[in-house]
């Protein structure tokens, strides 16, 4: 197996999937840095939107952590 083929593979493997895990995690931060100014400014519209941008990076960790899952023993980079 070439290492170009190993590398397009990795973002279905363990490693890649708990790499995206952690950057959408540290997505979070800026939710909440958003959802600070808002309520510090008193904007409703920038406090929707932190909440909206809120639920799209929970529903991305669900999904990742159900990849990772379903992953299992079968992962691309192992074998």
């Amino acid at each position: 197996m070439s290492a170009l083929t190993k590398a397009k593979g990795f973002k279905k493997s363990k490693t890649g999937t708990y790499l995206s895990i952690g950057t959408t995690a540290f997505g979070a931060v800026g939710v909440v840095k958003q959802v600070r100014k808002a309520r510090v400014e008193h904007d409703t519209l920038q406090l929707i939107d932190a909440v909206v941008s809120a639920a799209a990076i929970a529903t991305g960790l669900a999904l990742l952590l159900r990849e990772l899952k379903r992953l299992g023993d079968d992962d691309v980079l192992l074998g």
